[in-house]
């Protein structure tokens, strides 16, 4: 009996195994690149080969400057062809490549050089403007490219040229890191500099920069003026020398200058001008009283002129205040200038009422035909005896104790 189970089990063993599905062994693919041309020219035909020992077709993982993309095979003879799309193609620069099937993977790279000819030129300059005097300087900034926007290969030659004044220079120099450059510093002399690059018989537009005046340096005011008289009517212009640079050269138009007004008492007046042909002018208009005027100029935080004093004679030596209507009427006047004219209208007159050396009220008139009158409403000022004080032109004049 034990031995027909023993018999049993192996049969059983036998039919399991006749059954059993049998496990293929896995199958080497050999696949090997074929193409050994590793520079191309832009938009030339590129196909990148390889040998395979089985129909299989992998992606081939293309990757350059712009981006990366995948691309399909196409299968003849055992040969994967990837043809490489033109519009990947016409981009210069290093590729990398790489085909991957399961565990197996080759990778390459290739180049791709510019057409060795130029389309055009870019140029690029900065800044447009820059100070005289050979410190400052602007830089040009030239990118030759081919029909396909690629710049063209270092070491291509760029001729530079240009023009300042009557001095024309022609220079040489490569590109390098896809531009080419050059520094282009300033003369002592104002101007203009035209400029222009060529490349491979490919000339570029004209660029300018303009080279402008350096800081100005110290310089000198003086003023005009009708008269000497405070009137409180007439202008007093003030004017510089011609500012200019260390190198001579005028200042651009437009330079701001200040003239800072010291009066005797220590208070300080700003008028400012800007240049026109190197020169500012600024206008004040004369003082109302007797004045003397200490007076500076600045280019702010740059240069500063020397000082002038100016003095201006009272026209006012006396005027008459005459009282009505039971003294509510003050009548200041006639007032007269230098040549016994009446003054002219806008002259300032105060009158201010006290009681008792305390001050109740300040009235301010401007003249009109050479005369001020004040009317003190009884609103204000009830019947009582106050002192009044009137000052114009810078002199002063009280009445006593009058009954209003």
């Amino acid at each position: 009996m034990k031995r027909i189970f023993t018999y049993l089990f192996v049969l059983i063993g036998l039919i399991v195994l006749a059954f059993s599905p049998i496990q293929d062994a896995p199958l080497l693919i050999d696949i090997k690149c074929i193409s050994t041309q590793k520079i191309f020219e832009a938009n030339d035909e590129i196909t990148l080969q390889f040998s395979t020992s089985e129909k299989v077709l992998p992606h081939l993982y293309y990757s350059n400057n712009y981006g990366s993309t995948l691309i399909v095979p196409t299968y003849h003879n055992a040969i994967l062809s990837y043809i490489i799309p033109q519009k990947l193609s016409r981009k210069s620069g290093l590729v990398n490549w790489k085909l991957l099937y399961k565990d197996n993977s080759i990778s390459g790279e290739f180049n791709i050089i510019p057409k060795a000819s130029v389309n055009t030129i870019e140029t690029y300059i900065g800044p447009p403007s820059i100070n005289a005097g050979g410190d400052d300087f602007t830089m040009l900034v030239v990118i030759p490219t081919d029909v396909f926007d690629n710049p063209i290969k270092d070491h291509t030659e760029v001729s530079i040229r240009h023009q300042f004044l009557s001095n024309e220079t022609n220079e040489q120099i490569f590109t390098k890191n896809l531009i080419a450059y050059k520094s282009i510093y300033s003369e002592e002399k104002s101007g203009r500099i035209i400029m222009t690059s060529e490349c491979l018989e490919i000339n570029s537009k004209e660029y300018d920069v303009n080279v402008l005046p350096n800081i100005p340096t110290g310089f000198t005011i003086d003023y005009t003026r009708n008269h000497g008289y405070a009137d409180g009517n007439q202008i007093t212009t003030f004017e510089t020398s011609i500012l200019k640079d260390e190198y001579g050269n005028t200042v651009s138009d437009g330079t701001f200058v200040t003239f800072f007004i010291t009066n005797k008492t220590g208070h300080i007046l700003k008028i400012s001008g800007t240049t026109l042909k190197g020169i500012a002018t600024a206008k004040m208009i004369h003082p109302d009283y007797e004045e003397q005027w200490m007076v500076k100029a600045f280019v702010n935080g740059i240069a500063e002129s020397n000082a002038i004093t100016l003095n201006y004679k009272s026209v006012i030596l006396d005027f008459n205040i005459s009282l009505s209507e039971n003294n509510r009427i003050i009548t200041v006047g006639p007032l007269q200038s230098f040549m016994k004219q009446l003054m002219p209208d806008g002259l300032e007159v105060t009158l201010s009422v006290y009681k008792d050396n305390t001050l109740l009220k300040r009235y301010k008139k401007q003249s009109t035909t050479g005369f001020v009158t004040f009317n003190l409403n009884g609103q204000f000022l009830k019947t009582d005896t106050y002192e009044f004080r009137i000052e114009t032109a810078g002199l002063e004049k009280t009445i006593k104790t009058k009954l209003l």
